[in-house]
């Protein structure tokens, strides 16, 4: 054995453990990438019954907006014909009060005047 053949198992042997140096953080770079795969695994097995419960959801909730609408559009029914059953009371009932009143309170000026020494200064 010469002094290069021994230069050589010298390198030989340096190389070899360098590549065992680099192949440990492959190696380790290996099982990260394995626990990415796994944890894209789980978090999709986790998120599909998710978004068919939120599905389920968003259709329970598009029915229950429909009820709702059918409600408000007799509410706004219901208001309008009240509306007008108030209007028509007023208009039925509203103008004779007034003339009523209008006339009571001329009854009531022509008494006053009527009495001696009221003269008006007086109220009741």
């Amino acid at each position: 054995m010469s002094l290069g053949d021994i230069a050589g198992l010298i390198a030989a042997g340096a190389f070899a453990v360098l590549v065992a140096l680099l192949a440990i953080p492959l190696v380790k770079l290996g099982g990260v990438l394995d626990q990415t795969r796994q944890s894209i695994r789980e978090t999709t097995d986790g998120v599909t019954p998710l978004l068919e419960e939120t599905a389920v959801t968003l259709q329970e909730t598009n029915k229950q907006l429909a009820r709702v609408d059918v409600i408000t559009s007799n509410v706004a029914d219901v208001t309008g014909n009240v509306s007008a059953l108030v209007a028509l009371f007023a208009a039925t009932v509203g103008g004779p009060l007034i003339k009523l009143a209008g006339f009571s309170a001329g009854v009531r000026a022509a008494f006053r005047t009527a009495r001696p020494g009221a003269g008006g200064k007086r109220r009741s």
